[in-house]
């Protein structure tokens, strides 16, 4: 088998019920969702994109997602009752977008800590996903893009996104 990057013991398995894969460690049965500490990212970057087939018709996205007070659902993992405005949800996430478009940081990493959706547990990854399964606007730019390219500000009524396609 090809080289994933991994530490010593790690393997990359694949979740039949979130349909993405996941790091597990056959001595410490340990399992997790983040790559482990150690991980050459280059090489499971380049590993995955070998090893994996998206479904037929189906991309892969990662987001990061602001919400504000007239957001569909105004409470978040990290907020329980979000009283900002549309326009400072706004800002918020065009501050993340040029620390992103600078590199300072990835849309994975700081999706872990700043996006509202659960999904920031895993890098944002939103897992494959077909035309018809998302918001329209959402699904709109998400088809649009080109792998590897960044959205600029997607207005939902979910809240605003910045959108990565993946695969």
């Amino acid at each position: 088998m090809a080289d994933a990057g991994l530490p010593n013991g790690w393997e990359v398995r694949h979740s039949n019920s979130k349909n993405l894969p996941y790091f597990f460690n056959a001595s410490s049965k340990e399992s997790r969702w983040e790559a482990p500490e150690g991980t050459d990212m280059e090489k499971l970057k380049l590993f995955m994109a070998q090893n994996t087939r998206k479904p037929e018709g189906k991309i892969r996205a990662a987001h990061l997602l602001v919400k504000h007070k007239d957001s569909r659902r105004p409470s978040s993992w990290k907020e329980q009752d979000i009283t900002r405005t549309k326009e400072d949800a706004i800002e918020i996430l065009k501050g993340h977008e040029s620390r992103i478009r600078s590199g300072e940081v990835s849309l994975g990493d700081l999706a872990q800590t700043e996006s509202d959706c659960s999904s920031a547990k895993k890098n944002g990854d939103l897992g494959p996903f077909g035309k018809g399964e998302m918001q329209k606007e959402f699904e709109e730019v998400a088809f649009a893009l080109e792998p590897g390219q960044v959205s600029n500000v997607v207005e939902t009524a979910s809240g605003v996104h910045l959108i990565q396609r993946l695969e």
